[in-house]
């Protein structure tokens, strides 16, 4: 049977969430590099794969399948170990709204092509970019950290890793990158610092991949 490949490059929220999705299902995968600052995912033959010119990007069982959270829907639909929702109709709600707050709320507004569109087509400067990136995760942060505490353990729910965390990490990679403060939010930094280390979030780790400029 062809190995997975995962189109992928290592500092992609997006595909950061994948390589941990994989990682925890056990799932073994190539990568393809696909080197956003050098523009690849705009690419023809990349675009005939994913026509949104996106990462992550996963060909897997004959598939080729796009978005991240749906890429992590299918692991978790083919491999039962680890499930990334609970079963319970409430708390599967609860999960998918610490994952979607993330997913849909925070990243969108700060990835590679809005922060470029900011500097590029508007004109803002590097300060104001790094001011709208904080101001968006801080609000975003804030609000994740009150829906997560009441049911979090060492995880954000509970104590096995889940979608929420998948989507916590790389976030939080990338906020320290921006030098957001993190000490406002002790429930997320908890979830961050055991998922730090656990084999499938530690091997996924953006230090840990191929790097490109």
């Amino acid at each position: 049977m062809t190995r997975p490949v995962l189109h992928d490059y290592f500092r992609s929220s997006a595909a950061y969430r994948v390589r941990i999705a994989l990682g925890l299902k056990g799932v073994e995968y190539d990568h393809h590099i696909v080197n956003l600052a050098h523009g690849d995912q705009k690419l023809a033959e990349f675009r005939a794969k994913n026509p949104q010119g996106l990462i992550p990007c996963l060909e897997i069982d004959g598939l080729v399948l796009t978005q991240s959270l749906a890429i992590c829907d299918y692991l978790d639909a083919r491999h039962e170990q680890v499930p990334f929702v609970p079963k319970d109709p409430a708390d599967r709600a609860h999960v998918l709204a610490l994952a979607l707050t993330v997913a849909c709320d925070i990243h969108p507004l700060n990835n590679l092509r809005i922060l470029k569109y900011l500097t590029g087509e508007l004109g803002v400067d590097d300060e104001a970019k790094d001011n709208w990136y904080r101001h968006w995760v801080i609000e975003g942060l804030a609000a994740l950290e009150a829906l997560a505490a009441p049911k979090a353990g060492s995880f954000l729910y509970g104590d096995r890793p889940s979608l929420a965390d998948i989507c916590l990490v790389p976030q939080l990679y990338n906020a320290r990158r921006f030098a957001v403060p993190l000490d406002a939010y002790p429930t997320l930094r908890r979830a961050d610092e055991t998922a730090a280390a656990h084999p499938a979030f530690a091997d996924a780790h953006p230090d840990r991949q191929e790097q490109m400029s």
